[in-house]
């Protein structure tokens, strides 16, 4: 039986994506967009739940969390001291990961404490408390979200059609994809596999589980 390579499917999609883009629709290629954004979504998804071993709920609030800020960086009159932003939508998402990866740290230092089905519950609580949270804030527009966002520039580009975007998220998660196989490749990468055997197994190993 023939084996095929990594280097052959890789080469396969890339090509089926390029034929894709230029002889689908216009609504077909905005919902491969959609699939490629929740495509980068899973990927920590897998990374946690599918490598890590731990289950968790609460991925749309991290999604909605980098969302809502780069949103609101971008479209809001910033104070001073966010003025150098410019309200371009690249420092504003940049911003915005920044600030979904110090809420992570947070809730993740206080969920990681809960084990068993307790994970899983905790997660759940944190994804919904931010759902109401953010349709709470006038400054986010309700439940209706932000509107007037200017669009993402590119080399003086600007990318407003869906063919347009379609290059950029096929390109980034492409790389975020190969940035995780990295990362499972490496020290770091064998501890968070063997996570899915245990706490106290991977600790005993001299593994920091946290």
């Amino acid at each position: 039986m023939m084996r095929v390579r990594p280097s052959w499917l890789v080469a396969a999609g890339v090509l089926a994506l390029l034929g894709a883009v230029l002889g689908l629709s216009e609504f077909t290629v905005t919902l491969l967009n959609y699939i490629g954004l929740a495509a980068l979504v899973s990927l920590g998804l897998v990374l946690l739940t599918g490598v890590g071993g731990l289950t968790s709920c609460g991925q749309a609030a991290f999604v909605g969390l980098g969302a809502y800020a780069t949103a609101w960086l971008t479209t809001a009159t910033l104070p001073a001291w966010l003025a150098w932003t410019g309200g371009s939508p690249w420092a504003g998402l940049l911003l915005g990961l920044l600030i979904t990866g110090v809420f992570a740290w947070i809730l993740g230092g206080i969920s990681l404490r809960l084990s068993g089905h307790y994970l899983p519950l905790g997660t759940i609580a944190w994804g919904l408390s931010l759902y109401f949270l953010f349709g709470t804030f006038d400054f986010l527009g309700g439940h209706t979200g932000l509107s007037g966002l200017p669009p993402i520039t590119l080399f003086g580009t600007q990318l407003v059609g869906g063919r347009d975007l379609f290059w950029l998220i096929w390109i980034v998660l492409g790389v975020a994809m190969l940035l995780i196989s990295n990362l499972l490749d490496s020290r770091e990468g064998r501890a968070i596999r063997a996570l899915k055997g245990g706490m106290v197994m991977a600790e005993s190993m001299g593994v920091d589980t946290a």
